[in-house]
């Protein structure tokens, strides 16, 4: 889900792994050379998620790397299967109000451009939250002692599952 730190927590644990990091929007909007709201405004959010699909589909095939997806990821299908089958996927669950506190200020979610955005983000994780737990091989909440604590965690969790 956008806000849930994917970014902040993919970024750290990739360095503590030693494995290559890499945001999956900051990839899109490498290739595009235009924001992820410029691309919304353009094409709209179907042409996103294509965009999405296909930059997923192309880093998939990366060894030794630590992703952090798009919110909006798990909504197609395939990207469920090809995510799954390929790595560990880790959600990071957060309920609507911490998401919200923690994206209420970014204006460069487009999905959140609306007179509700608490109400848009309870909306997404209804639809969206059923979808990471179908495709998580490991599911982790909010952890006292913050972002440093979780990533510890995870990797912990990932050395004992994965081969250096």
């Amino acid at each position: 889900m956008m806000g849930a730190g994917k970014t902040t927590v993919g970024r750290m644990l990739a360095r503590r792994l030693g494995r290559r990091f890499i945001d999956l929007d900051h990839e899109i909007e490498a290739r595009t050379g235009v924001s992820v709201a410029t691309i919304f405004e353009i094409e709209g959010e179907a042409g996103f998620r294509q965009r999405e699909a296909s930059v997923l589909a192309d880093l998939a095939r990366v060894p030794d790397l630590v992703l952090a997806t798009g919110g909006g990821a798990v909504l197609d299908p395939a990207n469920r299967t090809r995510l799954a089958a390929t790595g560990l996927v880790i959600y990071l669950a957060s309920p609507p109000a911490v998401l919200f506190e923690r994206t209420r200020h970014d204006r460069g979610r487009p999905l959140l451009r609306v007179a509700d955005p608490l109400a848009k983000i309870s909306e997404l994780h209804a639809r969206r939250d059923p979808l990471y737990r179908e495709v998580a091989h490991l599911i982790m909440t909010g952890e006292p002692g913050g972002v440093s604590v979780l990533v510890s965690k995870l990797e912990k969790e990932i050395r004992s599952r994965c081969a250096p």
